[in-house]
């Protein structure tokens, strides 16, 4: 049965690493339809708004969305819309994985295979509570931590690692001196590690889990954590790794998910075609597992892995002198 997807091309290099991304999907053979939507600057330019209703439509109806950078305009009266995105569809649940690939300018090319699940909709992003004072001297801003939100992305974390066989989930917090907001989490947190005997939990404060990351990465399996810190340490897990071009995400609710590159739109390299793709093929492979395909997704990581071994036709971020989709072909070749 065919399954239908909203494709979203995005800005910058958006189309340019969604076409390559598409190539390997069709030769892969996963039987997918593609409903393409706009978002982003192309949006405002073609429809005068970022976000159309037509686009969150095609999302709503196949549940089931690839989406390349999008760019939000700077200045006032423009929010980001992948927090938009995420607080439309309750995609609560942000999916980082980050792992060491072979011939990367990377700290660490082995040793590392660890995933961030990261609360999407809570904390210091919900925007609410926001003031400043009358002279400018004086900010403000509300995070808010709740039961529910804290339940379900702890809860969510344990059955991910379950689901893929890890063996520990690591607590991330700053309870000792956060002790509302992060010592909530933490104490929802212990609750729903008790659930799970089989896995081993261990809590870790977020300053300390920086540091033992840059040391010990390899000591991570699964971390689960707010907002805010988990923004920050899925970020410092892809430097690990070799960057955000390497560097996956999933946003996953109920009723829909989003799969996306996590860099931006590199509007500096538009158009030249020397974009690497890696980050949207391994956010297709993580929707390859949500739909029910992990053979496929395990042949698309494979044969990424297989051509950046062989050094085929990488692009100059990568050390080499091949481009978008000479890469991509690479890579299907040997799916």
């Amino acid at each position: 049965m065919t399954q239908k997807i909203t494709v979203i091309r995005g800005d910058g290099i958006g189309p340019e690493i969604m076409d390559a991304t598409l190539h390997v999907l069709e030769v892969l053979g996963a039987g997918l339809a593609y409903e393409e939507a706009d978002a982003g600057l192309v949006a405002l330019e073609k429809h005068g708004e970022l976000l159309p209703q037509a686009t969150l439509d095609s999302i709503k109806r196949n549940g089931i969305a690839l989406k390349s950078p999008l760019t939000t305009p700077v200045g006032e009266g423009f929010s980001s819309i992948n927090v938009a995105l995420r607080r439309h569809f309750d995609l609560y649940a942000n999916v980082r994985p980050a792992k060491s690939f072979p011939n990367t300018k990377s700290r660490f090319p082995t040793g590392v295979d660890l995933i961030t699940v990261r609360e999407n909709t809570e904390g210091a992003y919900i925007g609410e509570g926001q003031s400043i004072s009358e002279d400018g001297e004086t900010a403000l801003l509300t995070q808010k931590i709740t039961r529910k939100g804290s339940e379900r992305i702890v809860r969510y974390a344990f059955e991910l690692a379950r689901a893929t066989g890890r063996k520990k989930v690591t607590v991330v917090h700053k309870a000792n001196i956060l002790k509302t907001t992060s010592g909530l989490f933490l104490k929802v947190a212990r609750e729903v590690a008790a659930l799970y005997p089989e896995i081993e939990c261990n809590e870790m404060i977020v300053d300390n889990t920086c540091m033992q990351l840059v040391m010990r990465p390899e000591q991570f399996d699964i971390i689960v954590t707010t907002n805010l810190f988990g923004d920050i340490i899925s970020d410092l897990c892809a430097g690990l790794v070799g960057g955000l071009g390497l560097a996956p995400g999933a946003n996953i609710g109920k009723d829909a998910a989003i799969f996306e590159a996590v860099h931006g739109s590199a509007p500096d390299i538009a158009g030249k075609g020397i974009a690497n793709p890696c980050a949207l093929l391994l956010g297709a492979a993580q929707m390859l597992d949500h739909i029910g395909q992990p053979q496929n997704a395990e042949r698309l990581r494979k044969a990424i892995v297989a051509t950046l071994e062989a050094k085929d036709s990488l692009t100059p971020d990568l050390g080499g002198t091949g481009n978008t989709m000479s890469f991509a072909q690479a890579i299907a070749s040997r799916v």
